[in-house]
């Protein structure tokens, strides 16, 4: 696939394009540090104010890094 055709591909042509094992992998640990992230959140036993902001930034960080990984297509 040239440079032109990868320009050119809609949002959900890009989504269910191939992916680069790299970013592969790299989703999955996007995937893990929000699931991480979540389940701190949703403890239900009270966690200090620094733990809950840090589970924050991982959840935010989790969900950026799968997005974009999900966004890379293999050329």
């Amino acid at each position: 696939m040239t440079q032109k055709q990868i320009d050119s591909m809609s949002l959900t042509e890009r989504l269910t394009a191939r992916t680069p094992k790299f970013f592969q992998k790299l989703k999955i640990i996007g995937i893990s540090l929000a699931a991480a992230a979540s389940a701190l959140l949703a403890a239900p036993v009270a966690l200090p104010a620094i733990v809950v902001t840090i589970a924050g930034y991982l959840a935010v960080t989790g969900t950026v890094i799968s997005a974009v990984s999900q966004a890379t297509v293999e050329s």
